[in-house]
């Protein structure tokens, strides 16, 4: 029995008729869609050409880092392109076979969404550019002097793809995305506040200005964690009998253990250790990791491009530097010296 790794949506479908809360934050049309202006201008274009010439949109690749709308853009084409979009992930697509299976089963104009597609492995990638680029899918079947090759006509279909690694996707399939490669930004402040006003709109959530301003300036940048603020929040308010001001925000935030420019304890334990244990560095990453039992990756990854772009963490050569500002943050006497 075969297994269908992807799942359709409808572009008609609206997503509050989903019953799950971050689906029902997601913008369904493009006016709702905050930020990325660049992009949605491009993309304006490039859809509305292709409508004109009743051609599926080219192929799209968006990256950037997690939470910050690269699915959404993609359900947001289909709707506007009036397509129908499977969708399916870059670790469920084990062999050519899986990808054979999905590609057959497309009809003529629809979109296939791959997230994650950095994950996929590069035998499928070779299988997967060639018939994004002559809509011909070639499968060897067989193996030694018996093998043999059948040429699959594939429909005109547009791939959509979302990765936070794109260094990790082969440039053969890179080059293939003629629709274009599109990097999100992080958002402002301004355009946080923006989020968080509408996603209260939807919950039924009445919530100050200030109180607004507050969770904004706190989420990292992040539209995902944006929303998860204001869900923790309403949570916390409606268990107190209490609207969303700013001093239930800041008392539900401080319960989750994030500060004032949205670190998080494990971002303060990072630079804690880095200022008291080794006296602001520079120290390996290593190091760190062994003094906070936690895994390399996941500080390099998770924490760290946060507090580099706060200017509160330095990389250098010789290991990680606690900045001045990361002192005074965290009220620590004495500012690092490089030796």
């Amino acid at each position: 029995m075969s297994i269908d790794k992807t799942k359709q949506t409808s572009p008609d479908k609206d997503a509050k008729d989903f019953g799950f809360l971050d689906q029902t934050l997601r913008p369904s049309r493009w006016d709702e869609y905050i930020g990325q202006q660049n992009i949605k201008n491009n993309l304006h274009i490039l859809l509305t050409a292709a409508k004109e010439r009743e051609h599926p949109p080219e192929h799209i690749l968006f990256y950037g880092p997690p939470g910050l709308g690269k699915t959404t853009l993609a359900h947001l084409i289909a709707k506007e392109s009036g397509a129908q979009m499977r969708v399916t992930s870059g670790p469920a697509i084990l062999k050519v076979g899986d990808l054979a299976s999905i590609l057959t089963n497309l009809s003529p104009g629809d979109i296939l969404f791959i997230d994650e597609i950095h994950r996929l492995n590069k035998a499928i990638e070779e299988i997967l550019y060639p018939a994004m680029e002559t809509g011909k899918l070639d499968i060897i079947i067989g193996k030694g002097p018996s093998a043999r090759t059948i040429q699959l006509d594939l429909p005109p279909f547009t791939l959509i793809a979302a990765t936070t690694r794109i260094a990790m996707i082969s440039a053969p399939l890179r080059s293939r995305f003629s629709g274009g490669v599109f990097k999100l930004e992080f958002y402002s402040d301004k355009e946080l506040a923006e989020i968080v006003k509408r996603s209260a709109k939807i919950l039924g959530t009445d919530i100050e200005d200030v109180a607004v301003n507050e969770i904004a300036i706190r989420s990292r940048f992040t539209p995902r964690t944006a929303n998860y603020h204001l869900k923790r929040c309403r949570d916390y308010a409606q268990i107190n009998k209490s609207v969303l001001s700013k001093d239930i925000v800041m008392k539900a935030l401080t319960m989750l253990g994030v500060d004032a420019i949205g670190l998080t304890a494990a971002d303060r334990d990072i630079l804690k250790v880095i200022v008291t244990k080794f006296g602001g560095g520079p120290v390996g990453l290593n190091t760190i990791a062994a003094a906070l039992s936690e895994e390399q990756a996941t500080i390099e990854e998770v924490y760290e491009p946060y507090l580099i772009q706060l200017g509160l963490l330095e990389r250098t050569p010789r290991g990680r530097i606690a900045t001045a500002k990361a002192y005074n943050h965290l009220g620590e006497k004495g500012a690092n010296k490089l030796l």
